[in-house]
């Protein structure tokens, strides 16, 4: 990928459409609800989260699969940025470790970062730390591969979260 130029893509333009209610990703739709795209540069993505009570326990923590599931929405954002593949990118494999907890109004910080790309292979690795003590929650570590294949059945918008080609310059 080194000296080829990728189309432009903004933190705005990215931020706007994360902004949007997309159909059948409702899952997608009301974790990232909040998310502010605080950085964004190729390969990397910065954001700020404060945890609603809809992404809470039963004891008042951030549930896990709320965390796992705005995680794999920060790698897609620093994967498009990475490589301006908008639709297509499948997740391969995903882990994630839990260090901590946070609770309903904690601010959090989300820090995706690819760290390989080998073509239609992207790894991302992903840090969410309280924003206030820098305590770790969790480190993800992701593998997904582009596939341009598209299902003639599947007629609705990819989770991938950024537009590359039409948005501008930051």
């Amino acid at each position: 990928m080194e000296g080829e130029k990728l189309p432009r893509i903004s933190r705005k333009g990215i931020q706007e459409y994360l902004n949007k209610e997309m159909p059948h990703v409702e899952l997608q739709n009301i974790t990232a609800k909040g998310l502010i795209i605080d950085h964004a540069r190729k390969g990397f993505v910065r954001c700020t989260f404060i945890i609603p009570p809809s992404a809470s326990d039963a004891h008042g923590n951030w549930q896990v699969g709320a965390i796992a599931t705005i995680v794999d929405i920060v790698a897609s954002i620093a994967i498009c940025t990475e490589t301006a593949i908008i639709r297509g990118n499948v997740t391969m494999d995903y882990n994630i470790s839990y260090y901590s907890s946070a609770k309903i109004q904690e601010e959090v910080e989300i820090v995706a970062k690819v760290v390989g790309n080998k073509g239609k292979l992207n790894s991302t690795r992903v840090e969410v730390k309280k924003k206030d003590d820098g305590e770790l929650i969790a480190i993800a570590k992701q593998w997904t591969a582009s596939n341009e294949f598209r299902a003639p059945w599947i007629n609705h918008p990819s989770k991938v979260v950024c537009n590359c080609q039409t948005m501008d310059c930051f």
